[in-house]
């Protein structure tokens, strides 16, 4: 459904939104339906073969935590799609618009699911991807473009402190697996990488969040459908 919302927006027009909050609303039923396993201890797993002479996995891990932002994003995202289909009533190409929106909400249920260290960093580029397309939606404004791209440039550089933490977090704590790193926090803690280790995430999530400093480009961003 996601990569066919410009399709679907051609057909369904003003319904649209209803159509594609389907994939959320869906999701956020199916994160519900875990809850009573979640509330009893027990934490869901899947893992699949992605690069096996490296040692990553595309692999994901649902305990409480990690279902609670699913839930927050599926169903705070079925909302968003709704709504968007009266505010941007008649605004041209609200088919990608609403393609963008989906594209983020799936790369941050990525981040909040992974388990594998490389597999949110994979996430954590798409949103900045999906941000960079939505940032600069209105791509006739130079403000818009400007901010996107600035907006681009800023999450990239962060997402490479990031990787790089999360490889020196793998080194310390001898698996790349979240799983199995939650178990180790005294030895990483007491590890001499700690520091730079703590140093690079805090870096990579600052960027991602646009914290001071890295905050500048979001008074010249474009004013989205203004």
């Amino acid at each position: 459904m996601l990569l066919f919302a410009p399709v679907l927006y051609r057909i369904g027009r003003g319904a649209t939104g209803w159509i594609v909050a389907i994939l959320p609303l869906g999701l956020a039923a199916y994160f519900s339906s875990l809850i009573p396993q979640v509330r009893s201890g027990e934490i869901i797993t899947e893992s699949f073969r992605w690069i096996p002479s490296l040692g990553i996995k595309l692999s994901f891990y649902l305990d409480g935590l990690s279902l609670l932002f699913a839930l927050l994003i599926s169903s705070i995202g079925a909302l968003i799609l709704i709504y968007a289909r009266r505010y941007l009533s008649g605004y041209p190409c609200l088919g990608r618009f609403y393609l963008y929106i989906l594209m983020f909400m799936a790369s941050m249920l990525g981040v909040v699911l992974a388990d594998n260290l490389i597999t949110p960093f994979v996430f954590w580029e798409l949103t900045s991807l999906s941000s960079y397309f939505l940032i600069g939606f209105e791509h006739d404004r130079h403000e818009s473009r400007a901010a996107a791209l600035q907006a681009l440039l800023v999450t990239g550089i962060g997402g490479l402190t990031l990787l790089s933490g999360f490889i020196l977090l793998g080194q310390a704590g001898n698996s790349l697996e979240l799983s199995n790193l939650l178990n180790s926090g005294d030895a990483i803690r007491n590890h001499q990488l700690y520091v730079p280790i703590l140093l690079l995430v805090l870096a990579g999530a600052f960027t991602k969040s646009a914290q001071v400093p890295f905050h500048f480009w979001l008074p010249t961003r474009g004013t989205l459908f203004s």
